[in-house]
């Protein structure tokens, strides 16, 4: 019988000449035998089993050079490595909470009465995607031009994918790189994208960056509007611009003031609306900005307020306007929808007591005669 220290340097040194190479022929290829890789993530736990016979004498577990376990003896300072089993037909331990630094070959070593033998597993230690560096949110003018950056790491290597958020379903996915470059961006390229790592170890590791595209305004709605005297007029004036546009109204070289309604030529008599009521009897105007829309409203319109507006909207990029015209139209024409429905209807009606009349009297006049 060998001594157990001349066994363990045996095996040691059995395992270093053969661990490059295949296991060891001893005349009974499937002895012992070594299950198949072993695959786990990161973080659990690895069983590695070996299949013996009563004709082992002696067993142990190395990892490159590295005795674990040699029978039931723990050679390892490892905390997270263990003995499972230690019987005639099986000899197995267990190491916990896997990283990736476990992975790699695995050998079996056992003695027999004849030989050493040896039976290799290569551990296999899979890692989720991660995320590890991206751009952070960024704001640039039409027509300039954006890289995004996003590096992953996992096991196996983690394929990035970036997809545009902001367009159709389908139509979205714009790059399979790191890298996410976008020349002469437009105004429409804005908004957030995302950065997916994916290895199918776990879910994908997803991560977004906003882009914010400056632009300068444009007018898309503009409006004439006909009121009567008396009434109260609404000129309207939207625009779309990033960073929001700012706007102004003129009438020829006369500007109103946000607000107040008074001009820079002019002083005039203004009066707030009560919250959800109207000024009545004043000659007031008012402008309000909210958001995208700028209004001017005329609350008691004159002969003198009619006529061409100029509707400007500015930004840091640039400056746009419009024109619009407030004109008069008379009290019937603003009704004239219903009116003409009514009037229809009652000259239809007359038309009708006319005839019915007319045969009455013809009726009559023959039954006389």
């Amino acid at each position: 019988m060998y001594h157990p220290v001349y066994w363990i340097v045996f095996s040691a040194t059995t395992a270093l000449l053969f661990i490059p190479g295949v296991p060891v022929r001893s005349g009974d290829a499937t002895f012992p035998k070594a299950m198949d890789n072993v695959t786990v993530r990161q973080g659990e736990s690895a069983t590695l089993r070996c299949t013996i016979d009563d004709r082992v004498t002696r067993v142990a577990w190395l990892n490159r050079s590295t005795i674990l376990y040699a029978g039931n003896d723990k050679w390892s300072i490892d905390p997270r490595v263990i003995i499972l089993v230690n019987t005639p037909t099986q000899y197995s331990i267990m190491i916990q909470n896997v990283d990736v630094y476990d992975e790699g070959p695995y050998t079996c070593s056992v003695q027999t009465d004849n030989h050493p033998k040896t039976s290799r597993v290569h551990l296999i230690v899979q890692v989720p995607p991660q995320i590890m560096n991206i751009s952070s949110d960024i704001t640039v003018n039409e027509g300039s031009s954006v890289t995004l950056l996003c590096l992953a790491i996992g096991r196996p290597e983690p394929t990035v994918t970036w997809r545009h958020l902001s367009v159709k379903e389908g139509q979205g996915f714009v790059s399979e790189d790191e890298y996410l470059e976008i020349s002469d961006i437009k105004r429409d390229q804005s908004g957030e994208y995302e950065c997916s790592a994916l290895n199918d170890v776990a879910a994908p590791d997803v991560r977004k960056v906003k882009i914010t595209v400056n632009y300068p305004p444009y007018i898309s709605k503009a409006k004439n509007t006909g009121v009567s005297v008396g009434q109260k007029g609404i000129l309207s004036c939207e625009a779309s611009a990033v960073p929001m546009a700012e706007f102004q109204w003129f009438k020829e070289d006369t500007r109103y003031l946000e607000g107040t309604g008074a001009t820079l030529k002019q002083s005039r008599l203004i009066m707030h609306p009560p919250e959800g009521g109207l000024a009545t009897g004043l000659d007031g105007v008012r402008i309000e900005n909210k958001g995208r829309i700028s209004t001017l409203t005329f609350f008691n319109v004159s002969e003198k307020d009619y006529g061409n507006y100029t509707c400007v909207a500015t930004n840091k990029l640039g400056n746009t306007n419009a024109s619009i015209t407030l004109y008069e139209i008379s009290p019937s024409s603003a009704v004239a929808g219903p009116g003409a429905v009514i009037d229809g209807v009652n000259s239809a009606s007359r038309a009708l007591a006319c005839l019915w009349l007319s045969g009455t009297f013809f009726a009559h006049f023959f039954i006389k005669f």
